[in-house]
């Protein structure tokens, strides 16, 4: 099918196109159109997307499906996949659904809120298929604007603060990366990503302010590319905002940021920062290794001590995040296989989590620790659901989470044991933290008045989690779904890693020679 990528891509946008030209009024049955008109266009984006899939040959390493046409003033549209963003790709499609199904009993400015998700869509699938610089800089940074007004307009009582840090951080960090985009184009005469992939980035040492930079421009541009996906992903000790995102958005819009928008970091590492900038990259692993390493321990201790369920998912996250910017840095073919595992793997189970969150908070309408407990004898099921991603997100065998994290820990151990030995720890840390919630929420008598009353969860909410146990249970018994699709295409992307850093090695020891 000729434009596949930018059928899938802009179905969403055409249907938010749609609720804002035709859909009028405030009532209950334009609010449920609205609902209806995002549910079945995320869902026919998902349908439509599996053609991707199954048109997809992992054995060719290179980008497939590629569409490209001029644009506007010069500019270049060119869309395309390949291993490593492809499962991204199918990861978002199937995702949003399940977040419009959770926002059902959303009643305040519903169409605003569906164009939101629907624009978030599209602008989050172009960042995994865009093969352009510019383009891709353009979907990243306008992904920022409807997650924004999600907080901001939707969020809890500190949502503007909440939103304001969300986009300053990423907003700002951000800026070096468009910096060191004009400095490719001016060296390299174009910002076509798959000529940049084979662009040698200059890496003798230069002189900078009195400074001597070892590594020379790929450097530079290594850390301007850092500081921006760094933040995204978030990386210690850039990333206090995400806690405070978490906690002021809404259920759908935790899903979203939590399942999906973190993968931009890592998507970023494996696509601009291992390839284009190898020695900038060589040269600063072990800065990343140890920051990744505290960020694991640390964010898990400050999650043992928090007080707000959606808070201690969050700090959470950031350390799964950990464990996948180890793996990509492991350039190793088990490291970098764990971290994408682990990067769709953390997708359905974190925001299964969010969505957990979110069912007791629609009945309760807080997520403090202290105002639950004894859950198991009013809500059996939601109990049984609760449990599978908590150990899902420990780390139990025989789920994804298992897969991800143990890949990522052999890549990692192949290539610093302190470092491996020091991150191991944080899989203590996480089953401390997660069964510490789950006994307090779930367990025990039910003492609280308030809760005698709560109601179990209801079909339509069972039906949301169901797609989500199935994908972290077939991907627990059956890594090789996601392994053989990406397997090739990053075993490329080691290998042209590798004979970069041994070229620019030999050029070294020629150049002190002469």
């Amino acid at each position: 099918m000729d434009n596949l990528l930018s059928i899938v891509t802009f179905i969403p946008a055409l249907a938010a196109l749609i609720l804002l030209v035709f859909l009028r009024g405030e009532d209950e049955a334009a609010q449920r159109n609205a609902k209806w008109v995002a549910l079945l266009a995320t869902g026919l984006t998902f349908l439509v997307s599996l053609f991707i899939l199954a048109g997809f040959d992992p054995s060719n390493t290179g980008f497939q499906m590629v569409e490209e046409r001029a644009w506007l003033l010069g500019l270049q549209y060119k869309m395309g996949v390949d291993g490593i963003s492809v499962l991204f790709v199918m990861l978002t499609t199937f995702i949003m659904p399940l977040t419009i199904a959770a926002s059902w009993n959303v009643t305040d400015r519903v169409k605003e809120y569906m164009i939101a998700f629907l624009l978030l869509e599209t602008l989050m699938l172009g960042v995994f298929m865009a093969l352009d610089l510019v383009l891709f800089y353009l979907f990243f940074e306008a992904g920022l604007i409807p997650m924004f007004l999600i907080i901001g307009i939707w969020g809890g009582k500190e949502r503007i603060y909440a939103s304001f840090k969300f986009f300053l951080y990423t907003f700002l960090g951000s800026v070096l990366m468009l910096v060191a985009m004009v400095g490719m184009y001016a060296e390299a005469g174009t910002t076509d990503i798959a000529q940049l992939l084979r662009h040698d980035f200059g890496s003798e040492t230069i002189s900078l302010f009195g400074f001597q930079i070892v590594g020379g421009m790929q450097t530079l541009m290594f850390i301007a590319f850092f500081a921006s996906f760094a933040v995204k992903m978030p990386m210690w000790p850039v990333h206090t905002w995400l806690p405070d995102a978490h906690v002021q958005a809404p259920t759908a819009g935790s899903v979203v940021l939590a399942a999906i928008l973190l993968k931009m970091g890592g998507y970023g590492f494996l696509r601009f920062s291992l390839p284009m900038f190898p020695v900038g990259a060589d040269l600063l692993t072990p800065l990343v290794f140890w920051m990744s390493a505290i960020a694991i321990v640390y964010t898990s201790l400050v999650a043992l001590v928090q007080e707000d369920m959606k808070k201690l998912i969050a700090y959470s996250s950031v350390a799964h995040m950990g464990y996948v910017t180890m793996g990509i840095f492991a350039a190793n073919q088990q490291g970098i296989d764990g971290a994408i595992f682990q990067m769709i793997s953390h997708g359905f189970i974190s925001g299964a989590l969010f969505l957990c969150v979110g069912v007791i908070y629609d009945r309760m309408h807080t997520r403090e620790i202290d105002a639950y407990g004894g859950l198991v004898n009013r809500m059996p099921a939601y109990a049984l659901i609760f449990m599978f991603f908590t150990m899902a997100n420990v780390g139990l065998p025989g789920t994804s989470g298992f897969v991800g994290e143990f890949l990522t820990l052999v890549g990692i151990f192949k290539v610093n044991t302190w470092v491996a030995l020091f991150a191991t720890s944080g899989v203590i840390l996480s089953a401390a933290y997660a069964l510490w919630l789950y006994r307090r929420v779930v367990m025990g008598d039910l003492i609280k008045e308030s809760l005698k009353t709560i109601k179990d969860m209801t079909t339509r909410e069972k039906a949301i989690f169901a797609p989500l146990v199935a994908m972290t249970l077939l991907l627990g018994v059956y890594p090789a779904l996601v392994t053989d699709i990406i397997g090739p295409s990053v075993g490329a992307l080691i290998g042209n890693y590798e004979t970069a850093l041994a070229n620019a090695a030999s050029a070294s020891q020629f150049a002190a020679s002469q």
